[in-house]
């Protein structure tokens, strides 16, 4: 899959950590597009106030295109996935101080692979995990430029945001100018 952007966070650049740093675990993630009547499938998350494409980290041993469908089908609720093309990867080294996950490890090495596909026309129940329902996370069909609209602003307002938010934007913009404009 060819990468779409590297990114490496300034605080890592600033202590002169290599990416390859003892101290870094890599993250597998998957992200879905899937786009139906000039509309893109997001997540809207309350606590962050921004959408993001649906998708999330891939178990181990689990393969890239049955984690894409797990999430998918977990966060949406999205029926009979098919039609699954690679769109490309995005990849991130951030800073990472989580005690729960890897608490030895001061930097995520976050890789997200992005593929396009097809779903149902009706969705079925999303089984959310209890932080995203606590994050008030809810499956929206919305237009993509009212989406990188809105999360452009949320950057602009709240400097408090993280990186997910700036990652999700990027995308967006990617799908617009490489598949909606195409």
């Amino acid at each position: 899959m060819h990468l779409l952007k590297r990114v490496i966070h300034h605080s890592i650049e600033e202590n002169n950590l290599t990416p390859d740093h003892p101290k870094s675990f890599t993250r597998i993630a998957t992200r879905a597009i899937v786009i139906k009547n000039n509309k893109i499938l997001l997540m809207f998350t309350e606590r962050y106030n921004d959408y993001s494409l649906p998708g999330g980290g891939v178990d181990q041993d689990e393969a890239l295109i049955d984690g894409l469908k797990r999430e998918l089908s977990e966060e949406t609720g999205a029926l009979n996935i098919n039609n699954i093309n690679p769109f490309g990867l995005y990849e991130e080294y951030r800073p990472h101080n989580s005690q729960k996950h890897f608490p030895d490890c001061t930097i995520m090495h976050m890789l997200s692979y992005c593929y396009v596909c097809d779903i149902a026309d009706q969705l079925g129940e999303n089984k959310l995990e209890y932080y995203e329902v606590k994050n008030g996370m809810h499956v929206r069909w919305v237009s993509i430029d009212d989406a990188i609209q809105h999360n452009n602003k949320t950057i602009k307002n709240d400097k408090k945001q993280g990186l997910s938010i700036q990652r999700e934007t990027y995308l967006l913009q990617k799908i617009k100018a490489q598949i909606i404009n195409n």
